[in-house]
């Protein structure tokens, strides 16, 4: 669905080019020209503000692994070398650690208003898994970033993560050894991990490409869930969608300068400041806060393997969403029961994260088990019953109308 592209450079050299290799037009149909529904809300930026703090990181990261030593004798004190000895190095890192925290909370935000808006339904499907894909690396690539900082809590966060993969009937062992490269984490789990944290984020990028792909050959989906039927139902790329990705994009990033300017330390853990030591158990493990929803969800499950089950499927449950939900609506702007229900599943979601914080004991299991099984229902039971007994609202003739009335 990318836009005819009227493309013709002034420029003798670029038309040459152009003729050569049409990057030009290229970018201009899918970027300038390219049709967008025009009924598109602020939720919709997020997209854009996703792909800026993708080249924050790699661009800070780059720079801040010329200066990092991956090994277990020198990686904290290269992380204070970095912030005390390099010019700008604790801006770079500060942008780097608070840049990992905008990431996930853009991405959470990305990925309600999907599940909101339905945008996961046909023909969008292979969009939707290819995000599940780019968020399942954004989580390795955030918790290899965290064990580099080889502070107490990172050694430890190690430690745990890695040994879920024991629980593996059969080759858990296989894994957890090559994890670690040896008995236990070390120097080598350090290297992978460095080498890994460096690498991924390359096909992240790559799977960004992928995704920004199929959505210009399915199209957006839009807050009513309607397929654009006329050229009165979209709008040209650019300028209309944007100036207002420009504008949400400056807003995200005030939010984003005042922790790394005003409270920079505000998100991390005080015993990451203290260096790794194998022989002291820090009084609690604690993630970093954008998996502790995960978290709360493995500690609620008392047998280990079921824990890890859990734990993963609470992820990978997401591809199978365009197939778990059964309605024929998209919006949830429709859909009045949908709309309660995927609202108590947000508070779930929010009070998991809240759990993942607390120590696994008395009402906090107990209030971990239930959010666990509900989260798990909303996907498995509600979704596809819905389907069949939920009465929508009518939806309206076309975006147009939508947007200026029936008149439209």
């Amino acid at each position: 669905m990318s836009g005819n592209s009227t493309y013709q450079p002034q420029n003798a050299v670029l038309q040459w080019f152009e003729k050569r290799l049409p990057i030009g037009g290229l970018i201009h149909s899918s970027f300038v020209a390219y049709p967008t529904p025009r009924n598109l809300n602020y939720w919709w930026t997020f997209g854009g503000i996703l792909s800026m703090m993708l080249g924050i990181q790699i661009i800070t990261g780059i720079v801040l692994a010329m200066h990092y030593t991956p090994h277990v004798d020198l990686a904290f004190k290269s992380v204070e070398a970095i912030m005390r000895d390099v010019n700008y190095g604790w801006l770079l890192r500060y942008l780097h650690a608070n840049g990992a925290a905008m990431f996930f909370l853009a991405v959470y935000i990305h990925m309600f208003r999907g599940i909101y808006y339905g945008s996961y339904k046909e023909p969008r499907e292979v969009l939707w898994i290819l995000g599940v894909i780019i968020y399942l690396l954004m989580m390795a690539t955030g918790f290899m970033g965290y064990v580099l900082v080889w502070g107490q809590m990172s050694f430890w966060a190690a430690t745990v993560i890695t040994n879920l993969f024991s629980a593996i009937p059969g080759v858990g062992d296989t894994i957890v050894a090559w994890l670690w490269g040896g008995y236990a984490v070390g120097n080598p789990t350090l290297n992978r991990f460095y080498s890994l944290h460096y690498l991924l984020p390359f096909v992240i990028a790559g799977v960004v490409i992928l995704h920004v792909w199929a959505l210009h050959v399915s199209g957006q989906n839009n807050p009513t869930g309607i397929e654009p039927k006329s050229e009165k139902d979209t709008v040209p790329f650019t300028p209309y969608a944007t100036v207002k990705d420009g504008f949400f994009m400056a807003c995200f990033l005030i939010l984003y300068c005042w922790f790394v300017f005003y409270v920079p330390n505000f998100l991390g853990h005080p015993d990451n400041y203290i260096p790794a030591n194998p022989a002291v158990t820090p009084a609690e493990i604690v993630p970093e806060w954008y998996y502790l929803p995960f978290y709360a969800i493995l500690r609620s499950i008392p047998d280990k393997l079921m824990g890890v089950v859990a734990l993963f499927g609470s992820i990978l449950i997401l591809a199978f969403l365009p197939w778990l939900d059964t309605s024929r609506v998209r919006s949830g702007r429709y859909r009045p029961l949908f709309k309660q229900f995927f609202w108590l599943w947000v508070i779930v979601c929010v009070g998991l994260g809240w759990l993942g914080s607390k120590p696994p004991e008395g009402i906090y299991v107990i209030l971990s088990r239930l959010f666990t099984l509900y989260y798990f229902g909303f996907f498995i039971v509600i979704l596809p019953l819905l389907g069949i007994f939920e009465k929508t609202k009518p939806l309206p003739n076309s975006i147009s109308e939508s947007v200026l009335g029936a008149k439209a």
